[in-house]
């Protein structure tokens, strides 16, 4: 079965020029796995490769879709396949690198698109939580017990999204996603990189004082033009600074809420990370170089790729 390695963990971990050279020492590609570095016109706030870094190495799934463009893990798969593809058919092993892990799921473990929204449907569904709050998750408890025990009751699109699946296709939605989620046909080496908490803060914070010194407010501003859509203005440090351009607050505050929502999402990502089998994990605390990093690496896939 042909390979892929996947080098995951949270932001500013120190995946990315690591892996520019693993990628190099394997004469092969990237395929970054980043839902916010699709997006062109939004660099520096997504912490893209830099211009030599992606002069150095072919990276993919990079500046694909304008900001005002809404984009799905299903689009992503759709795109990725044909990538890999290409890639063994030219005998080199990709390398997928990123901390989106609905994007690393999809691949790895198969993705449920279901039924098409029905919008009406849904209203109806919220009419009813308006009327009588927690009644969704009972209602969900009572088609599908174990899709509820998933959700957590305050994430009611995630519960109307559960029930519209049930009742649209008359059966429970833990039974289709067990029936037709399929993982990509490949072998993924799954690497994770992680730190000790309170050094990987510090390079976070760091990292958004590099943003902001280099252009951050600018871009931002540069970007409203664009209109751009719902989920790219989702990102962290896009929407801080743009309620500080509306005059919300201050952008000695717009930067506190960026650092610490960016400190809770690299908590959320290595969360989410740490519940997957079978990813070789690696401490990387007190290595600073993407050298060191990629020694590390480099280790972690001895004899994995023969």
């Amino acid at each position: 079965m042909n390979k892929v390695i996947v080098l995951l963990g949270p932001t500013g971990v120190g995946k990315t020029g690591a892996a520019v050279l693993l990628a190099r020492s394997l004469d092969t590609e990237i395929i970054s796995a980043d839902s916010m570095q699709i997006y062109r016109h939004m660099d520096i706030g997504t912490a893209k490769p830099s211009r030599e870094e992606m002069s150095t190495v072919k990276h993919h799934m990079i500046d694909i879709v304008e900001p005002s463009e809404s984009f799905s893990a299903g689009a992503y798969i759709d795109r990725v396949v044909p990538i890999i593809e290409g890639l063994h058919r030219r005998g080199r092993v990709p390398i997928v690198v990123g901390g989106t892990g609905l994007y690393i799921k999809a691949m790895t473990r198969g993705i449920f698109s279901g039924p098409s929204a029905d919008w009406a449907l849904r209203e109806e569904l919220l009419s009813m939580e308006e009327k009588e709050k927690g009644s969704l998750y009972r209602y969900l408890q009572k088609l599908d017990p174990e899709a509820a025990s998933r959700v957590m009751q305050p994430d009611i699109r995630r519960i109307v999204r559960a029930l519209e699946v049930c009742l649209k296709a008359g059966t429970g939605i833990t039974e289709l996603q067990k029936k037709f989620t399929r993982p990509l046909p490949y072998e993924f080496i799954r690497m994770g990189l992680s730190r000790e908490r309170r050094e990987l803060y510090r390079l976070i914070e760091e990292r958004v004082d590099s943003m902001l010194s280099g252009g951050l407010l600018e871009e931002v501003r540069d970007l409203l033009p664009l209109r751009p859509g719902k989920t790219a203005l989702q990102a962290i440090g896009y929407k801080e600074i743009i309620a500080h351009l509306r005059g919300e607050y201050s952008v000695d505050e717009a930067v506190r809420l960026i650092k610490k929502r960016t400190r809770n999402y690299a908590k959320r990502q290595l969360t989410w990370f740490i519940r997957e089998a079978g990813v070789l994990w690696s401490d990387v605390t007190g290595l600073f170089t993407a050298a060191q990093i990629h020694q590390t690496i480099a280790l972690l896939l001895k004899n994995r790729l023969t």
